[in-house]
């Protein structure tokens, strides 16, 4: 990934690439980001990226520990749960939103992303299947109408991408997702934002109980 950035809006764009590393995996909880290394990356001085660090860290992308500096903050299964918990409170709103307001060309880019999923199930790709469920939430938020759940939702990206990466690490874990997103585009291009809801619902119930199986394996190994 190329992380380097123009001579202008520096801190934005730094914080920008920074913040796309993050949510799409490429630095990984419990990574320690190394500010010599940073600055290398990026291509920007040690002062621009401090202030690209303190934005990250008020997203809650990041953690400043004493002594040990930037690192990508570990989620507990606690913490997973409490996250799962909003999103079933926000996605199948969003869902719901979005059957009864988006457009033909929302649908057929929803439909697009979770082509491109399959595709990346099939060839175990694990970093395109996160790419791909990316694409079709972005899709659902842009078109729900509702600007304070999509930025609700987007502030709390990189920790839901986390545990997506999590939970589809699990045995056919994938290819079920699969199942339940096509449920919900199917029941939003139908224009049906009650059965849309529901299917949200399932989603995240299903993604939730791969998730915290993920965690008990973790610990049962560890």
């Amino acid at each position: 990934m190329d992380l380097r950035v123009s001579t202008q809006s520096v801190q934005a764009v730094a914080v920008r690439n920074m913040r796309e590393a993050i949510t799409s995996g490429f630095f990984r909880p419990g990574d320690r980001l190394v500010e010599t290394e940073m600055c290398t990356m990026l291509g920007i001085s040690r002062p621009s990226l401090r202030e690209a660090l303190r934005s990250l860290e008020a997203e809650k992308l990041i953690t400043i520990v004493p002594n040990r500096g930037p690192i990508i903050p570990i989620l507990t299964a606690e913490e997973a749960r409490e996250l799962y918990d909003v999103r079933m409170m926000l996605e199948p709103e969003a869902c719901a939103l979005s059957a009864s307001r988006a457009s033909e060309a929302a649908i057929n880019a929803m439909r697009e992303a979770l082509r491109a999923f399959d595709v990346a199930v099939k060839s175990e790709d694990a970093a395109s299947q996160i790419k791909a469920t990316r694409s079709f939430y972005d899709q659902i938020l842009s078109s729900c109408g509702h600007r304070l759940i999509e930025e609700m939702l987007n502030t709390l990206l990189a920790r839901v991408t986390f545990l997506r990466m999590k939970s589809m690490s699990l045995a056919g874990r994938a290819e079920k997702s699969s199942q339940e997103m096509w449920a919900i585009l199917k029941h939003i291009s139908a224009g049906n934002p009650a059965a849309a809801r529901t299917a949200a619902v399932r989603h995240v119930k299903k993604a939730c109980e791969a998730a915290m199986l993920a965690y008990e394996k973790n610990e049962a190994t560890s």
